[in-house]
Protein backbone atom coordinates (compact mmCIF):
# COMPACT_ATOMS: atom_id res chain seq x y z
CA UNK A 1 0.00 0.00 0.00
CA UNK A 2 1.32 3.46 -0.97
CA UNK A 3 1.14 6.21 1.96
CA UNK A 4 1.01 9.83 0.62
CA UNK A 5 1.85 12.57 3.07
CA UNK A 6 0.42 15.73 2.56
CA UNK A 7 2.89 18.19 1.73
CA UNK A 8 2.82 21.46 4.52
CA UNK A 9 5.31 24.06 5.39
CA UNK A 10 6.06 23.58 9.13
CA UNK A 11 4.77 27.28 9.59
CA UNK A 12 1.86 26.34 7.79
CA UNK A 13 1.29 23.10 10.32
CA UNK A 14 -1.26 24.39 12.46
CA UNK A 15 -3.46 26.41 10.09
CA UNK A 16 -3.51 23.31 8.32
CA UNK A 17 -4.97 22.15 11.20
CA UNK A 18 -7.36 24.32 12.04
CA UNK A 19 -9.06 24.04 8.33
CA UNK A 20 -9.53 20.62 8.53
CA UNK A 21 -10.97 21.31 11.89
CA UNK A 22 -13.20 23.21 10.46
CA UNK A 23 -13.75 20.91 7.48
CA UNK A 24 -14.50 17.90 9.76
CA UNK A 25 -17.21 19.89 11.90
CA UNK A 26 -18.69 20.70 8.73
CA UNK A 27 -22.46 21.78 10.14
CA UNK A 28 -21.87 20.86 14.08
CA UNK A 29 -23.40 24.05 15.99
CA UNK A 30 -21.42 25.59 18.07
CA UNK A 31 -22.12 28.64 20.29
CA UNK A 32 -21.41 31.70 18.69
CA UNK A 33 -18.21 33.42 20.08
CA UNK A 34 -16.56 30.12 21.78
CA UNK A 35 -16.05 28.69 18.03
CA UNK A 36 -12.14 29.36 18.72
CA UNK A 37 -12.09 28.03 22.08
CA UNK A 38 -13.70 24.86 20.84
CA UNK A 39 -11.85 24.34 17.72
CA UNK A 40 -8.38 25.10 19.72
CA UNK A 41 -9.09 22.04 22.53
CA UNK A 42 -10.21 19.70 19.33
CA UNK A 43 -6.69 20.77 17.86
CA UNK A 44 -5.18 20.02 21.01
CA UNK A 45 -7.00 16.63 21.78
CA UNK A 46 -7.73 14.95 17.98
CA UNK A 47 -11.33 14.47 19.90
CA UNK A 48 -14.67 16.28 18.32
CA UNK A 49 -16.43 15.65 21.35
CA UNK A 50 -15.45 18.96 22.86
CA UNK A 51 -17.51 20.26 19.95
CA UNK A 52 -20.31 19.21 22.27
CA UNK A 53 -19.65 18.56 25.53
CA UNK A 54 -17.87 22.20 26.39
CA UNK A 55 -20.40 24.24 28.38
CA UNK A 56 -20.08 28.25 28.38
CA UNK A 57 -21.90 30.26 30.78
CA UNK A 58 -23.50 33.51 29.27
CA UNK A 59 -21.12 36.02 27.58
CA UNK A 60 -18.29 34.23 29.37
CA UNK A 61 -16.05 34.45 26.71
CA UNK A 62 -16.17 38.56 26.95
CA UNK A 63 -16.25 38.50 30.43
CA UNK A 64 -13.09 36.12 30.70
CA UNK A 65 -11.21 38.52 27.87
CA UNK A 66 -12.37 41.74 30.05
CA UNK A 67 -10.61 39.39 33.11
CA UNK A 68 -7.42 38.62 30.97
CA UNK A 69 -7.31 42.29 30.09
CA UNK A 70 -7.69 43.82 33.01
CA UNK A 71 -4.38 41.90 34.92
CA UNK A 72 -5.88 38.88 36.23
CA UNK A 73 -4.14 36.38 37.38
CA UNK A 74 -4.71 32.43 36.31
CA UNK A 75 -4.75 29.70 39.31
CA UNK A 76 -4.33 26.52 37.78
CA UNK A 77 -4.06 22.96 39.59
CA UNK A 78 -0.59 21.08 37.71
CA UNK A 79 2.69 22.15 36.82
CA UNK A 80 1.61 20.63 33.96
CA UNK A 81 -1.13 23.41 32.97
CA UNK A 82 0.61 26.41 34.31
CA UNK A 83 4.03 24.56 31.49
CA UNK A 84 1.30 25.00 28.83
CA UNK A 85 -0.58 28.53 29.19
CA UNK A 86 1.14 31.50 27.48
CA UNK A 87 2.68 33.22 30.20
CA UNK A 88 4.09 36.08 28.16
CA UNK A 89 1.02 37.05 26.45
CA UNK A 90 -0.78 36.99 30.42
CA UNK A 91 2.19 39.29 31.17
CA UNK A 92 1.31 41.70 28.50
CA UNK A 93 -1.79 42.53 30.38
CA UNK A 94 -0.22 42.02 33.69
CA UNK A 95 -1.60 38.70 34.83
CA UNK A 96 0.68 35.85 36.44
CA UNK A 97 0.21 32.02 36.25
CA UNK A 98 0.23 30.19 39.48
CA UNK A 99 0.22 26.97 41.02
CA UNK A 100 0.33 26.18 44.18
CA UNK A 101 0.26 22.36 44.46
CA UNK A 102 3.98 21.86 45.49
CA UNK A 103 4.63 24.81 47.70
CA UNK A 104 5.27 23.14 51.16
CA UNK A 105 2.65 25.20 53.03
CA UNK A 106 -0.42 23.88 50.84
CA UNK A 107 1.22 20.64 51.47
CA UNK A 108 1.41 20.68 55.42
CA UNK A 109 -2.33 22.33 55.19
CA UNK A 110 -3.45 19.18 53.60
CA UNK A 111 -1.32 16.75 56.12
CA UNK A 112 -3.04 18.70 58.67
CA UNK A 113 -6.46 18.86 57.30
CA UNK A 114 -6.55 15.06 55.71
CA UNK A 115 -7.72 17.05 52.41
CA UNK A 116 -6.00 16.96 48.94
CA UNK A 117 -3.58 19.29 47.85
CA UNK A 118 -5.29 20.54 45.69
CA UNK A 119 -8.02 21.95 48.06
CA UNK A 120 -5.58 23.15 50.53
CA UNK A 121 -4.24 25.14 47.09
CA UNK A 122 -7.61 26.61 46.73
CA UNK A 123 -7.61 28.14 49.97
CA UNK A 124 -4.70 29.35 49.62
CA UNK A 125 -5.55 31.38 46.83
CA UNK A 126 -8.72 32.06 48.23
CA UNK A 127 -6.62 33.84 51.32
CA UNK A 128 -4.31 35.75 48.52
CA UNK A 129 -7.73 38.15 48.15
CA UNK A 130 -6.99 38.58 44.38
CA UNK A 131 -10.05 37.52 41.96
CA UNK A 132 -8.14 34.89 39.91
CA UNK A 133 -9.16 32.87 37.14
CA UNK A 134 -9.08 29.32 37.76
CA UNK A 135 -7.76 26.50 35.38
CA UNK A 136 -8.60 23.07 36.53
CA UNK A 137 -7.42 19.99 34.39
CA UNK A 138 -6.95 17.19 37.17
CA UNK A 139 -8.24 17.77 40.36
CA UNK A 140 -12.25 17.77 40.97
CA UNK A 141 -11.51 18.30 44.52
CA UNK A 142 -10.17 21.71 43.44
CA UNK A 143 -13.69 22.29 41.94
CA UNK A 144 -15.65 21.09 45.01
CA UNK A 145 -13.27 22.91 47.14
CA UNK A 146 -13.76 26.73 45.03
CA UNK A 147 -17.66 25.67 45.29
CA UNK A 148 -17.72 25.55 48.72
CA UNK A 149 -15.58 28.42 49.11
CA UNK A 150 -17.71 30.54 46.62
CA UNK A 151 -20.96 29.80 48.18
CA UNK A 152 -19.38 30.81 51.69
CA UNK A 153 -18.71 34.57 50.08
CA UNK A 154 -14.41 33.74 50.64
CA UNK A 155 -13.66 34.01 46.82
CA UNK A 156 -15.48 35.29 43.86
CA UNK A 157 -13.57 33.77 40.73
CA UNK A 158 -13.62 35.99 37.70
CA UNK A 159 -13.84 32.72 35.57
CA UNK A 160 -13.46 28.64 36.61
CA UNK A 161 -12.52 26.78 33.42
CA UNK A 162 -13.54 23.62 35.00
CA UNK A 163 -12.24 20.70 32.77
CA UNK A 164 -10.82 17.68 35.24
CA UNK A 165 -10.20 14.49 33.27
CA UNK A 166 -10.97 10.90 35.34
CA UNK A 167 -13.67 9.07 37.07
CA UNK A 168 -14.15 9.68 40.81
CA UNK A 169 -16.52 12.77 41.14
CA UNK A 170 -15.54 14.22 37.85
CA UNK A 171 -18.58 14.78 36.36
CA UNK A 172 -20.60 15.43 39.71
CA UNK A 173 -17.57 18.36 40.62
CA UNK A 174 -18.49 20.25 37.19
CA UNK A 175 -22.17 20.52 37.49
CA UNK A 176 -21.83 22.02 40.79
CA UNK A 177 -19.69 24.66 39.34
CA UNK A 178 -22.65 24.88 36.42
CA UNK A 179 -25.08 25.41 39.57
CA UNK A 180 -23.04 28.74 40.45
CA UNK A 181 -24.10 32.15 39.11
CA UNK A 182 -19.98 32.96 38.58
CA UNK A 183 -18.71 32.81 34.99
CA UNK A 184 -17.68 29.48 33.76
CA UNK A 185 -16.31 27.05 30.65
CA UNK A 186 -16.85 23.68 31.90
CA UNK A 187 -16.66 20.17 30.35
CA UNK A 188 -19.37 17.91 31.04
CA UNK A 189 -18.37 14.53 31.52
CA UNK A 190 -15.09 12.43 31.86
CA UNK A 191 -13.12 14.04 29.69
CA UNK A 192 -10.45 17.07 30.23
CA UNK A 193 -7.20 17.20 31.33
CA UNK A 194 -4.55 19.71 32.29
CA UNK A 195 -3.95 19.83 28.40
CA UNK A 196 -7.39 21.29 27.71
CA UNK A 197 -7.55 23.57 30.43
CA UNK A 198 -4.58 25.43 29.10
CA UNK A 199 -5.70 25.44 26.01
CA UNK A 200 -8.57 27.32 26.65
CA UNK A 201 -6.92 29.63 28.52
CA UNK A 202 -4.65 30.39 25.71
CA UNK A 203 -7.40 30.37 23.46
CA UNK A 204 -9.04 33.18 25.28
CA UNK A 205 -5.69 35.40 25.35
CA UNK A 206 -5.45 34.57 21.54
CA UNK A 207 -8.47 36.00 20.78
CA UNK A 208 -8.51 38.73 23.40
CA UNK A 209 -5.30 40.71 21.09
Amino acid sequence: MKIELEQVAPKEIEARSFEIITQELGDCPLEPGTEAIVKRCIHTSADFDYAKNLCFSKDVVKKAQEAIKSGASIVTDTQMAKAGINKKTLAKYGGQVHCFMSDEDVAEAARKNGSTRATASMDKAAAMGEDFIFAIGNAPTALVRLYELIKGGKINPRLIIGVPVGFVNVVASKELIMELETPYIVAKGRKGGSNIAACICNALMYTAE
